[in-house]
């Protein structure tokens, strides 16, 4: 009697997306990633549909720049992720988001959003080897 099994295996990459904000000082990182956190969902989840439902967001909190940590759970969505940003749509997005999130009434300009072309490339490779 042969026995096959099978196992489900979930597979996504972590996309960091460094966002360089002019003149914002540490206090105003922080507090806006506050309240990133504490927003309501469906505020942040109308921002982010763009995306689509394969990517996610985590942001993560520096002293001078924000990054932007994607988790893309296919290929496709990674693909399409890459769009977003080639075509200065990502960073429209971002801009957004944190418009409503910050703590002054000012609106927030990202001066830069670096995504390294290797860095895309070894999420591509890593993303396809395992989904065949």
């Amino acid at each position: 009697m042969d026995v096959v099994t099978t196992q489900l295996c979930a597979v996504s990459v972590a996309v960091v997306v460094d966002a360089e904000l002019p003149g914002s000082p540490a206090n105003d990182m922080r507090q806006t990633g506050e309240r990133f956190a504490s927003q309501p969902p469906d505020r942040v989840d109308e921002i982010l549909r763009p995306l689509g439902d394969e990517t996610r967001l985590v942001v993560v909190q520096r002293t001078k720049n924000i990054a932007f940590c994607f988790i893309c759970m296919t290929l496709t969505a990674l693909m399409s992720l890459r769009d977003l940003w080639r075509s200065r749509e990502l960073r429209d997005i971002l801009e957004l988001l944190l418009s409503v999130l910050s703590v002054t009434d000012d609106e927030v300009y990202v001066k830069r959003l670096t995504w390294p072309l290797a860095a895309y490339e070894r999420c591509c490779g890593f993303i396809s080897s395992i989904q065949g």
